[in-house]
């Protein structure tokens, strides 16, 4: 199993979002970014990933499963495109910050640290269990 983090900016896409689509889920879309492409093209059915918010609040929030591998995005008839669709799984206990991503040293290489822009990033296995031990969630 693979760990990753999908951003959204909230009043686009939120959690709430997510949640309402139930175990259908929905397709992660609009990604124009192909370093955040390939990675969505690595992707396995079951892989987990952070829900993130964007812009102001900039946390983790959540936890996703995907549950449809790499497909065409249905948003542009540009076949350069491509996505998958996440499932929310579970809520953290507590939002984990930026900040406090950046405060513990167990995080520093972190992608999101290191690249806070790219809207679809890799995270290895020990930093979602210390991402997941700051928002008191089980991994």
């Amino acid at each position: 199993m693979a760990y990753w983090l999908f951003k959204s900016e909230p009043s686009v896409w939120g959690w709430d979002d997510q949640v309402a689509k139930g175990d259908a889920g929905e397709e992660w879309d609009g990604v124009r970014n192909y370093q955040a492409r390939n990675f969505m093209r690595d992707m396995k059915l079951g892989d987990l990933g952070f829900f993130y918010h964007s812009q102001k609040e900039k946390a983790v929030v959540g936890i996703v499963e995907v549950c449809a591998e790499a497909h065409p995005d249905s948003t542009t008839d540009d076949d350069r495109w491509e996505c998958v669709d996440i499932k929310a799984v579970r809520p953290f206990e507590a939002p984990v910050t930026l900040d406090m991503i950046k405060a513990d040293p167990r995080l520093e290489e972190m992608v999101l640290v290191r690249n806070s822009r790219l809207s679809v990033q890799p995270v290895t296995e020990a930093e979602w269990r210390a991402v997941c031990a700051l928002g008191q969630t089980r991994p």
